[in-house]
C-alpha cells in the first residue's frame, strides 16, 4: 500500500511540474522594437536602416525584431506577418518562445 501511495504522489508531482513548465505557452505578449534582419541585428534597429534591412532580407537574411527593452534579437517565425513593417518601429503581439517570436499582430509606434 505504501508503494502505491508513493507512486501516486510521484505521478502528481510530475504533472504539477509539467503544468508549471507549460504555463506561459498560451499567453500572448506584446514586444516593442524594430523590425530588422539577422545580419545587422541591433545595428539595424533605427529609423535610418529601412533600405538596408529590405536589401538584406531580399538577399536571404532572416527577419528579426530587436526589442527596445534590452536589445534582444528575436527571430520572427512567420515573417509574412511583418512584410509591411520592414525597418519600422512596432508593437508586435505574439508568442515568444526562447529566442523567437510568432507574431499574431503588429502596429506601428
Amino acid at each position: 500500500m505504501k508503494k502505491f501511495l508513493v507512486l501516486c504522489l510521484a505521478i502528481c508531482f510530475v504533472f504539477a511540474l509539467s503544468a508549471l513548465a507549460f504555463d506561459d505557452m498560451g499567453k500572448a505578449t506584446t514586444v516593442n522594437g524594430w523590425v530588422s534582419d539577422d545580419k545587422c541585428g541591433a545595428k539595424g534597429a533605427n529609423d535610418k536602416a529601412e533600405a538596408c534591412t529590405k536589401k538584406c532580407l531580399a538577399s536571404g537574411a532572416k527577419m528579426v525584431i530587436v526589442t527596445d527593452k534590452d536589445q534582444k534579437v528575436l527571430l520572427v517565425d512567420n515573417p509574412d506577418a511583418l512584410k509591411d513593417h520592414i525597418g519600422h518601429h512596432i508593437a508586435a503581439t505574439g508568442h515568444v518562445m526562447g529566442d523567437s517570436i510568432h507574431v499574431d499582430s503588429a502596429k506601428m509606434m
